[in-house]
Protein backbone atom coordinates (compact mmCIF):
# COMPACT_ATOMS: atom_id res chain seq x y z
CA UNK A 1 0.00 0.00 0.00
CA UNK A 2 1.47 3.39 -0.98
CA UNK A 3 2.44 5.84 1.74
CA UNK A 4 0.38 9.05 1.60
CA UNK A 5 2.31 12.11 0.50
CA UNK A 6 1.80 15.73 1.44
CA UNK A 7 1.73 18.03 -1.56
CA UNK A 8 1.29 21.72 -2.34
CA UNK A 9 -0.82 23.04 -5.16
CA UNK A 10 -1.82 26.30 -6.80
CA UNK A 11 -4.62 27.03 -9.24
CA UNK A 12 -3.56 28.82 -12.45
CA UNK A 13 -5.86 31.68 -13.41
CA UNK A 14 -6.19 33.95 -16.41
CA UNK A 15 -7.17 37.50 -15.48
CA UNK A 16 -8.06 39.12 -18.82
CA UNK A 17 -8.43 42.62 -17.39
CA UNK A 18 -6.36 42.89 -14.24
CA UNK A 19 -8.04 46.11 -13.16
CA UNK A 20 -11.40 44.30 -12.92
CA UNK A 21 -10.11 41.34 -10.91
CA UNK A 22 -12.24 38.81 -12.83
CA UNK A 23 -10.59 35.51 -13.64
CA UNK A 24 -11.08 32.03 -15.07
CA UNK A 25 -9.30 29.02 -13.56
CA UNK A 26 -7.35 27.30 -16.34
CA UNK A 27 -4.97 24.87 -14.65
CA UNK A 28 -3.36 23.33 -11.61
CA UNK A 29 0.25 22.98 -10.47
CA UNK A 30 1.07 20.20 -7.96
CA UNK A 31 4.38 19.82 -6.12
CA UNK A 32 5.61 17.16 -3.71
CA UNK A 33 9.16 17.58 -2.42
CA UNK A 34 9.32 14.11 -0.85
CA UNK A 35 8.59 12.49 -4.22
CA UNK A 36 10.46 15.02 -6.39
CA UNK A 37 7.14 15.62 -8.17
CA UNK A 38 6.18 18.80 -10.01
CA UNK A 39 3.48 18.74 -12.67
CA UNK A 40 0.92 21.06 -14.20
CA UNK A 41 -2.10 20.58 -16.40
CA UNK A 42 -3.66 23.43 -18.32
CA UNK A 43 -7.16 23.36 -19.85
CA UNK A 44 -8.30 26.63 -21.40
CA UNK A 45 -11.98 27.33 -22.05
CA UNK A 46 -11.57 30.11 -24.61
CA UNK A 47 -15.28 30.97 -24.64
CA UNK A 48 -15.23 31.68 -20.90
CA UNK A 49 -12.18 33.93 -21.31
CA UNK A 50 -13.67 35.80 -24.24
CA UNK A 51 -16.84 36.39 -22.23
CA UNK A 52 -14.71 38.47 -19.86
CA UNK A 53 -12.73 40.20 -22.62
CA UNK A 54 -13.65 39.69 -26.28
CA UNK A 55 -10.42 41.44 -27.35
CA UNK A 56 -8.14 39.12 -25.33
CA UNK A 57 -5.02 37.98 -27.20
CA UNK A 58 -5.58 34.23 -26.85
CA UNK A 59 -2.39 33.30 -28.72
CA UNK A 60 -0.24 35.19 -26.21
CA UNK A 61 -2.15 33.70 -23.28
CA UNK A 62 -1.75 30.17 -24.68
CA UNK A 63 1.99 30.71 -25.25
CA UNK A 64 2.49 31.85 -21.66
CA UNK A 65 0.37 29.00 -20.28
CA UNK A 66 2.29 26.44 -22.36
CA UNK A 67 5.48 27.43 -20.53
CA UNK A 68 4.09 26.27 -17.16
CA UNK A 69 4.18 22.49 -17.81
CA UNK A 70 7.59 22.93 -19.49
CA UNK A 71 8.98 24.66 -16.40
CA UNK A 72 7.51 21.88 -14.25
CA UNK A 73 9.28 19.27 -16.38
CA UNK A 74 12.59 21.12 -15.98
CA UNK A 75 15.67 20.55 -18.10
CA UNK A 76 17.12 22.57 -20.95
CA UNK A 77 13.73 23.07 -22.67
CA UNK A 78 12.64 25.18 -19.68
CA UNK A 79 15.59 27.55 -20.02
CA UNK A 80 17.41 28.80 -16.90
CA UNK A 81 14.40 27.95 -14.73
CA UNK A 82 14.77 24.31 -15.71
CA UNK A 83 17.99 24.10 -13.71
CA UNK A 84 16.26 25.04 -10.44
CA UNK A 85 15.13 22.42 -7.92
CA UNK A 86 11.54 21.18 -7.95
CA UNK A 87 10.74 23.33 -4.92
CA UNK A 88 12.34 26.44 -6.41
CA UNK A 89 10.45 25.99 -9.70
CA UNK A 90 7.15 25.56 -7.84
CA UNK A 91 7.73 28.70 -5.79
CA UNK A 92 8.69 30.66 -8.91
CA UNK A 93 5.51 29.52 -10.69
CA UNK A 94 3.28 30.20 -7.68
CA UNK A 95 4.76 33.63 -6.85
CA UNK A 96 2.18 36.46 -6.80
CA UNK A 97 1.96 38.49 -10.01
CA UNK A 98 -0.20 41.31 -11.29
CA UNK A 99 -0.31 40.11 -14.89
CA UNK A 100 -2.92 38.30 -16.95
CA UNK A 101 -1.67 34.91 -15.71
CA UNK A 102 -1.75 34.47 -11.93
CA UNK A 103 -1.93 31.69 -9.38
CA UNK A 104 -4.05 31.21 -6.30
CA UNK A 105 -2.50 31.12 -2.86
CA UNK A 106 -0.68 27.82 -2.25
CA UNK A 107 -2.76 25.10 -0.61
CA UNK A 108 -1.75 21.74 0.86
CA UNK A 109 -3.20 18.27 0.44
CA UNK A 110 -2.39 14.65 1.19
CA UNK A 111 -2.83 11.67 -1.11
CA UNK A 112 -1.55 8.27 -2.22
CA UNK A 113 -1.46 9.14 -5.94
CA UNK A 114 -0.20 12.57 -7.02
CA UNK A 115 -1.37 12.16 -10.62
CA UNK A 116 -4.88 11.32 -9.41
CA UNK A 117 -4.80 14.32 -7.05
CA UNK A 118 -3.91 16.58 -9.98
CA UNK A 119 -6.81 15.18 -11.99
CA UNK A 120 -9.24 15.60 -9.07
CA UNK A 121 -8.15 19.21 -8.60
CA UNK A 122 -8.77 19.85 -12.31
CA UNK A 123 -12.26 18.38 -11.97
CA UNK A 124 -13.07 20.42 -8.89
CA UNK A 125 -11.36 23.73 -9.63
CA UNK A 126 -10.97 24.12 -13.41
CA UNK A 127 -13.45 22.08 -15.42
CA UNK A 128 -17.04 23.32 -15.58
CA UNK A 129 -19.36 21.33 -13.30
CA UNK A 130 -21.22 18.49 -14.93
CA UNK A 131 -24.85 19.30 -15.68
CA UNK A 132 -27.08 18.19 -12.84
CA UNK A 133 -29.52 15.44 -13.61
CA UNK A 134 -33.23 15.89 -13.14
CA UNK A 135 -34.82 13.56 -10.60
Amino acid sequence: MPTPSTYDYAIVRVVPRVERGEFVNVGVIVSCDAKGYLAARIEVDEARLQALDPALDLASIRAALDSIPAICAGGAAAGPLGRLSVRERFHWLAAPRSTAIQTSPVHTGRCDDLGAALEQLLDRMVRPPAASRAC
